[in-house]
């Protein structure tokens, strides 16, 4: 019953859930991505995400129709045999539901543009060459030189990062060396000397990292609670907290060294900025970073349980 003159209380807005289709013959990091990025840009939309990958036979292929019949929804593929392609946009033709090559106009222009063919052959970019194992390199030393670790050899490092506690130096690290980029980290902690090799290293780039305080005491609340440790710590104390990130500001400053507010960046947003910051520096006729390698993956078929999300 409503009352007269009475403000009507807004309506939530309803999740609009849908069963979305990748479907790919290599790894799936493609059209996984692809997919985000799309869905991302609408409000109250709920995926539920089937993920069919390393599709290279009829066998497979009819797994993921009989997937795709028992729950219709968007399909979304990056096949490249044009066997398997046909089988399954006759497929969505019959069942009347979209199927959209998510490859096919860039790889179209490219050709067009190249006055070349596509060798239309599975997992290229996945190839035992020597930019993979150029990443398996960067990724044993970012686990190796993570939060100061082996000093000693940070003049190896391409990029070190220097910031206060919970400013995502490690996972930014491990994110740049799935780009090939050798990436160590260095906490900063106030009254501890940092490593006396970061003032003998010309090589590399150093960034500071920083975080807005309150932002970064709440990060650091969280910790303790899953760490089931008391909050009566200087760690979180508002005062100690403000004072410790001045301190390592004076210190980037002190240095010179680029500065990045990590506040409101993805880890992705973060590394790209990293990522920007090399290439400027980087000698004319060095050869390019490659800010866009995917990581490796293992092999495997199967969807992903319904409500996995994206």
């Amino acid at each position: 019953m409503s009352v007269a003159g009475a403000t009507p209380l807004p309506q939530t807005p309803q999740t609009k859930e849908f069963h979305l289709h990748l479907v790919s013959d290599a790894t799936g990091e493609t059209i996984n991505s692809v997919a985000r990025a799309c869905v991302s840009q609408f409000d109250h939309v709920e995926p539920i995400e089937h993920f069919w990958n390393l599709v290279r036979t009829d066998r497979q292929l009819e797994m993921v129709i009989d997937g795709i019949r028992d729950n219709p929804g968007l399909v979304m593929f990056t096949l490249v045999n044009e066997r398997l392609r046909r089988r399954l946009q006759d497929t969505c033709r019959e069942i009347g539901i979209p199927c959209v090559p998510v490859l096919d106009h860039l790889i179209n222009s490219l050709a067009a543009y190249l006055g070349l063919e596509s060798q239309s052959q599975p997992g290229r970019q996945h190839a035992l060459d020597a930019e993979y194992f150029s990443r398996i390199d960067a990724m044993d030393f970012a686990l190796g030189h993570d939060d100061g670790q082996t000093a000693w050899e940070l003049h190896q490092a391409d990029v070190i990062l220097v910031g206060v506690s919970r400013t995502s130096k490690t996972p930014t690290c491990i994110y740049l060396a799935n780009r090939g980029i050798k990436a160590a980290n260095i906490p900063f902690v106030p009254g501890c000397p940092l490593p006396p090799e970061l003032d003998q290293v010309s090589r590399p780039l150093v960034v500071g990292l920083t975080k807005d305080p309150e932002r970064l005491i709440q990060i650091r609340r969280n910790r303790l609670r899953l760490l089931n440790q008391g909050e009566e710590t200087s760690y979180v104390d508002p005062e100690q907290v403000r004072s410790e990130l001045s301190e390592a500001r004076r210190l980037y400053s002190r240095k010179g060294w680029p500065v990045i507010d990590v506040t409101r960046r993805s880890i992705e947003e973060t590394a790209a900025e990293i990522l920007m910051l090399l290439a400027r520096r980087r000698p004319a006729g060095a050869e390019p970073i490659n800010p866009v390698g995917e990581p490796a993956e293992g092999p495997r078929l199967s969807p992903r349980p319904p409500h996995s999300g994206m």
